[in-house]
């Protein structure tokens, strides 16, 4: 059964139409709704939030040069924490694919914003006139991209990389003391010790959070005050780099204006930065999630080094079936970022002349790999990495007879020769030692001190 939505009247530049009668927005964003029925996506809440801690550093900017009363800037302030600090997704609908400067919810915030004004204070404030005073919709974007990615980035992915790392670290030092096969190619190679393998996850995490931190010197960067096209018309001089400041108060970030405002309007090279950083998390979260699937397969017919924790019923048809779900969803994860990436790539070309058209589609999948990079890095630690236990007894087994130990004879019996031990080792399955006392002159003592397994893994020229 139909049901007929109440709505009211409203009016813009270009004439009136219906919204409905609860919301908090008006024409303009209705406008949109109507245009952008496409995805079904709104912008994200992240991205909302930041706009209006935009919006706030704005009105107080404006106060302090004397062009917004205080009575206004705080009616405006009122309401941009009041949408900051609660639920007002459905009051922000458009569809991320819609005008390419992000124009619509850069209106849509303007008009929420001062209808809050006016309810929570009693305060008329003008959408355009107050809320958006030395603004366009051309800086503002932008410059709230790189706020949400500033404020993503500082308090949720960086201290979740930081705990991937030190949860690594933990079991790095808990399990030193186990050797196993090393492998390349997925084949048998010389030992090393877990603690080695591991070592090598933390490092790439370590490394990644170097280098996005290398990328936030920019990112906490903004072009508030560019305006329209980069020039700041209607923008006081001091507008940008008040805004920076008052946004660095307000956040506990070191936001500071960009050196070149044309640049932060018409590129989105610093946000393509950050998501080629992200691309090279994403390949590291998928070794190591791809490392631990392989360790974990089996466990009677894989290689069954290790043993994740089991979290889940793994078939619906098999009974008993336990699966690795952490590292597959981190894989998934990974896998969305790299495709974010390339929908970033394209967008950041997308700048033509003063501006770049593909805004709202850079904000959506830069936070969207952020927040996900963060979660997944969080569960990968916690329900994988911390848990897993270790099958020495399987480890030992494949380790006493893994023909590739002959490597450490190379330098005493030549390549050729320990070939030939290797090659009958595998033929006859029989441990190398044996195989290599039967071919060699070399005593037993000697040869165990040669193919250690412990020793193999410190490098260097084995020898007695």
């Amino acid at each position: 059964m139909a049901t007929t939505q109440k709505t009211r009247i409203e009016k813009d530049s270009m004439g009136s139409l219906e919204v409905p009668v609860d919301a908090l927005y008006g024409a303009q964003t209705q406008r949109a709704i109507n245009n952008f029925p496409i995805s079904g996506i709104p912008m994200p809440k992240s991205f909302i939030e930041a706009l209006c801690y935009v919006k706030f550093a704005c009105s107080d900017s404006n106060q302090e040069l004397g062009l917004l009363s205080e009575t206004k800037a705080d009616a405006i302030q009122t309401a941009a924490k009041e949408v900051i600090q609660g639920d007002f997704s459905d009051q922000f609908p458009i569809d991320v694919f819609q005008t390419g400067s992000g124009t619509s919810t850069n209106m849509n915030a303007n008009e929420v914003l001062a209808t809050l004004a006016k309810q929570l204070t009693g305060v008329e404030v003008h959408p355009n006139d107050d809320i958006n005073m030395s603004q366009s919709s051309n800086d503002v974007i932008p410059t709230t991209i790189h706020v949400a990615a500033a404020i993503a980035l500082e308090e949720t992915l960086l201290p979740a990389l930081l705990h991937l790392a030190e949860t690594i670290e933990d079991r790095e030092q808990e399990l030193a003391h186990i050797i196993k096969t090393g492998r390349t190619h997925l084949m048998d190679a010389m030992p090393v010790k877990m603690s080695q393998e591991l070592s090598c996850w933390r490092v790439q995490i370590t490394d990644n959070i170097q280098r996005l931190k290398e990328t936030q010197k920019r990112i906490q960067k903004l072009p508030q005050g560019g305006t329209a096209v980069g020039t700041g018309i209607n923008a006081d001089p001091e507008f940008g780099r008040l805004v920076a400041a008052n946004l660095a108060t307000i956040t506990a970030i070191d936001f500071e204006p960009m050196d070149n405002l044309f640049v932060g309007l018409s590129s989105q090279d610093t946000a393509l930065e950050l998501s080629g950083q992200l691309n090279v998390l994403a390949a590291s979260l998928m070794k190591i999630a791809n490392d631990l699937r392989w360790m974990n397969s089996g466990p009677l017919a894989g290689l069954g080094e290790i043993q994740l924790p089991a979290l889940q019923p793994g078939s619906s048809i098999m009974p008993g079936k336990v699966n690795p779900v952490i590292p597959e969803a981190v894989a998934m994860v990974a896998a969305q970022i790299m495709g974010n990436h390339t929908a970033i790539t394209v967008g950041a070309q997308s700048g033509t002349f003063q501006l770049n058209v593909m805004l709202p589609m850079i904000a959506l999948n830069l936070l969207q790999s952020i927040e996900i990079a963060s979660t997944a890095s969080v569960q990968m630690a916690d329900l994988a990495i911390k848990g897993f236990t270790v099958n020495e007894a399987n480890l030992k087994k494949a380790l006493d007879v893994n023909p590739i130990l002959v490597t450490a004879l190379n330098r005493v019996v030549g390549y050729e020769k320990g070939a030939a031990i290797a090659k009958e080792a595998y033929r006859t399955g029989k441990p190398v030692l044996d195989v290599a006392l039967e071919m060699t002159d070399l005593d037993e003592v000697t040869l165990k001190q040669y193919l250690n397994p412990a020793l193999l893994t410190e490098g260097g020229n084995p020898s007695i």
